[in-house]
């Protein structure tokens, strides 16, 4: 069996925390993040963006980024607004969501820009 890698993580170090399966990767490409959006859209799931400080985005609460992206099937649209909130919220982690209307839950969310700790 191969041995298991502890992945330091803790609440004290904001630049060490983990939100996902994503963020124990190397930061995606934006070739990766295109991919990742063609698939939530291939799915049929609904686009939604959410951002938040990195001093609070262990709590289960993010800002939502203007309404979820109902029907939105064009990949750059909403790579447009990701980088839009982005833009807006240099600071903060930002976070892309497919929400699935048939299961009502999220199918996909991953960390798409990550902020600067404070």
């Amino acid at each position: 069996m191969s041995e298991m890698q502890d992945y330091k993580s803790s609440l004290a170090d904001a630049s060490s925390r983990k939100f996902e399966t994503f963020s124990y990767l190397p930061a995606m490409e934006d070739d990766q993040i295109r991919k990742q959006i063609d698939y939530i859209v291939a799915k049929g799931w609904n686009p939604a963006i959410e951002h938040t400080e990195p001093k609070n985005a262990a709590g289960s609460y993010w800002y939502m980024w203007k309404l979820p992206m109902f029907g939105e099937t064009d990949v750059d649209a909403i790579l447009g607004e990701c980088e839009a909130c982005h833009k807006a919220h240099p600071d903060n982690h930002v976070r892309l969501l497919g929400l699935d209307n048939y299961a009502q839950c999220a199918g996909a969310s991953m960390v798409i820009f990550r902020g600067t700790p404070t």
